[in-house]
């Protein structure tokens, strides 16, 4: 009896786990090359795999959480998947070069996803993407909630002008990497910022605010590349590839924190002190980093 017991309640699992593995499939639409002209309409992450490819193999549970999780959630946002083997054509139309490729598809914008691949970043990437790439805030208390939000925001502060324009036009090319806000004058406390003329671009990061200077920082599209970064955080293989990509040198700190846990500790207090009392030294050229050693 008992065993009969026990083998409904193994049915009873085995059926749950299969309604729900239905559930998550159906938040991720398999795409055909009838997807070129129906998406228009709607804002879609779409994964490009090859069946035969491990990484997409990886990637493929978690691709369905994403898909769950931003359905649930009501973001506008669909998400799909593509065999880019079979639909070649469309690959390459998008610009697929490698497998898996993550890709944000709005209007006739394509954004490409370069991040770690975990549900919370993907999802990140995908809500940041989908919506404005400037974001108004209409209120101190909204600046205030962003400001806790984002390790690193920008901010364009003022009225309309030609440096709204390309603040506008670099925060569409790289809202992949960051968030972009704007505000008036008025609603930017003074205990966070004292401007001395506006307009004015200003990143918001380690606790302080720097401010874009055209003569000396360059292009804005530069300046915002260099300044995404934190001067000082843990890093992993996207980020130090990103940091390359930006032309930085890159001060690292190997450590073991579980061999050495005391020395590891004064390494990471003098490298972060270093990165952040000393940035007006050499935060154009330099960025300070720390990265931990694993077991082997």
């Amino acid at each position: 009896m008992a065993e009969v017991k026990g083998m409904k309640a193994l049915q009873c699992g085995v059926i749950t786990m299969v309604l729900l593995s239905s559930a998550v499939f159906a938040f991720v639409e398999d795409l055909d090359d009838t997807f070129k002209d129906n998406r228009m309409d709607d804002v879609w992450l779409v994964d490009f795999y090859a069946p035969w490819c491990g990484y997409c193999k990886k990637l493929e549970p978690i691709w369905y959480e994403v898909g769950a999780e931003l359905k649930n959630s009501g973001s506008p946002v669909r998400v799909g998947k593509m065999d880019a083997t079979a639909y070649t054509g469309m690959a390459s139309e998008f610009g697929v070069r490698g497998y898996p490729t993550i890709k944000l598809l709005k209007g006739e914008l394509a954004y490409n996803y370069k991040g770690p691949r975990t549900k919370d970043d993907i999802i990140e990437f995908a809500n940041r993407v989908a919506g404005p790439s400037v974001r108004s805030l209409p209120s101190r208390q909204m600046f205030e909630h962003v400001l806790k939000r984002h390790n690193v925001l920008f901010m364009y502060i003022g009225g309309e002008s030609p440096l709204k324009e390309k603040y506008i036009d670099v925060a569409s090319e790289l809202i992949v990497y960051t968030y972009f806000f704007s505000a008036s004058e008025d609603i930017m406390p003074e205990q966070y910022v004292t401007l001395s003329e506006l307009p004015s671009v200003v990143v918001f990061k380690d606790g302080s605010h720097f401010t874009y200077d055209e003569y000396e920082d360059g292009r804005l599209a530069s300046w915002v590349n260099r300044e995404r970064f934190q001067s000082y955080l843990q890093i992993d293989g996207f980020t130090l590839y990103e940091l390359g990509e930006t032309g930085k040198l890159v001060a690292i700190a190997v450590i073991d924190e579980k061999n050495s846990p005391e020395e590891s500790l004064r390494i990471k207090s003098l490298i972060q002190r270093v990165s952040t009392e000393h940035r007006d030294s050499f935060y154009r050229e330099k960025q300070l980093k720390q990265t931990q050693d694993v077991e082997r």
